[in-house]
């Protein structure tokens, strides 16, 4: 009991000298992997990922999303500046990758690292549709979202060993392992990805209406996103990310506050949707 304690104290020390406070959300943020450690790692997964996938270069869709992606970056950074955040990017190694693969996905590793399949581009349609889902991605590296979830696991480790040294009883460990299992991953690790979408969502909405994307289309993309999932997806309470309909409904009550954060910078009209 006392060596359970000494963990749990640990644990409790490590999150609180390890808090800081994200400017993209306003919130305290875990960060028990230093991003000066993170993201050297983060890059090299990246390049690894590279060399072993068919990127596209040299195409019209290459450079969209590279003109895409560049452009939501400066609106970060507008809007870093113009919020006392100066030097927040520094560490930051923007790339936008465009990857041959039928997968309907896109990601962003931290540090800002990006890669679009090319399976994604139909249901984007259109340079605002890779905008929606590239002010996504960047928010994901902006909020830190990878180093939290890292952080997230690592507690979720520690309580697992916690409760391995303190029960004795091997019928009771057993039956505490598989309700922390469940309990942990349903009530605590899923809504805590479930947030981080939403907190993407709202980010990257800004991010595209700053960079001269119309906001009002991140829905109509999501609309799409269902439409090709087929209505297929498990509960949103077993999920990792909200329900269709969830984003969709929040998309949709952001948009006028995208907008009128977009006006503070002087965008006041978008880019054509074509």
């Amino acid at each position: 009991m006392k060596f359970k304690n000494t963990i749990v104290a640990f644990g409790t020390i490590l999150l609180f000298l390890s808090c800081a406070v994200n400017p993209f959300t306003g919130k305290k943020t875990m960060a028990l992997v230093p991003n000066s450690q993170l993201f050297p790692t983060a890059f090299a997964q990246y390049d690894q990922f590279l060399n072993e996938n068919k990127v596209v270069t040299g195409t019209s869709d290459s450079e969209m999303i590279t003109r895409v992606g560049q452009r939501i970056a400066v609106a970060a950074e507008r809007w870093l500046n113009a919020n006392n955040y100066q030097g927040y990017l520094k560490d930051y190694q923007w790339e936008y990758t465009l990857v041959d693969d039928a997968t309907v996905n896109a990601w962003c590793m931290p540090g800002g690292k990006i890669v679009f399949y090319t399976g994604i581009l139909p249901i984007a349609q259109n340079e605002t549709g890779v905008a929606a889902i590239m002010g996504h991605e960047v928010a994901h590296a902006l909020a830190n979202h990878g180093q939290q979830r890292m952080s997230a696991g690592m507690l979720q480790q520690l309580g697992a060993v916690a409760g391995n040294i303190a029960i004795k009883d091997e019928q009771s460990r057993n039956i505490f392992n598989q309700a922390y299992g469940i309990g942990s991953t349903v009530g605590v690790m899923l809504p805590f990805s479930r947030a981080h979408e939403t907190e993407s969502d709202k980010i990257g909405l800004y991010l595209m209406a700053i960079a001269g994307y119309n906001p009002t289309e991140a829905a109509e993309l999501w609309k799409r996103m269902k439409a090709n999932s087929g209505g297929q997806a498990p509960p949103e309470f077993l999920s990792t990310h909200p329900s269709n309909d969830t984003r969709i409904a929040n998309l949709q009550k952001l948009a006028p506050q995208a907008k009128k954060e977009a006006a503070k910078f002087g965008v006041t009209s978008f880019r054509p949707i074509n």
